[in-house]
């Protein structure tokens, strides 16, 4: 069995009773060094995820018959691993257990609902900034090649500078910070994070 785990933006204090369950019940654990570190505890095979997702994906494949547990970042199905795994071994394969997103807790944070919300990411995308520009209310989940001075720069490029840029940093994380800033203002380098980009405040 092949089970995907979302951690929530942080680690286990945000993870469901269901998502803990799987991973006490797992005979394998697959993630990054950050989330492993979390599980210091468990006495099954480790193998740590990064920029090697084609080696572990042979891995995991090789470890078929036992019960293996990807652990992921917020939601497995939003920008996440979860997607690359059901590409891979196939929809029936992989038991997907949800967990909360950068995107969900930030919004929960800041008081800021999500209807009409344009969802996208930069991690290893290139962004379309003219789609981003014509919503009036996005959340992006960002990286270090492309984040909130990069976006703020291109929105300012489009005339959308007087726009406000919600940018949680380090989210769930006991240096948790939340920013409220005019786009034109957003100039600084933040730790890491996601946005949300609101047309008024």
């Amino acid at each position: 069995m092949l089970t995907v785990v979302g951690m929530g933006p942080a680690g286990v204090q945000l993870m469901t009773p269901q998502a803990t369950q799987a991973v006490l019940s797992a005979d394998v654990l697959v993630g990054a060094v950050r989330h492993l570190a979390q599980f210091a505890d468990f006495c099954g095979e480790c193998c740590p995820l990064g920029a090697n997702i084609d080696q572990v994906l042979q891995w995991i494949t090789e470890r078929s018959a036992q019960n293996v547990v990807v652990l992921a970042s917020g939601d497995p199905l939003f920008y996440g691993i979860g997607t690359r795994l059901i590409a891979h071994f196939g929809r029936d394969n992989v038991q997907v257990i949800p967990g909360v997103s950068a995107v969900q807790y930030l919004c929960a944070r800041a008081g800021i609902d999500m209807n009409e919300m344009w969802l996208t990411s930069s991690h290893g995308r290139e962004v379309n900034f003219d789609a981003l520009a014509s919503h009036l209310k996005v959340a992006m989940v960002t990286d270090k090649r492309c984040g909130p001075k990069q976006i703020a720069a291109e929105l300012v490029a489009r005339g959308k500078g007087y726009r406000w840029m919600v940018i949680g940093e380090n989210l769930a994380q006991d240096n948790e910070r939340i920013h409220w800033l005019p786009v034109s203002a957003v100039a600084n380098d933040y730790e890491m994070n996601t946005v949300v980009i609101l047309d008024e405040r």
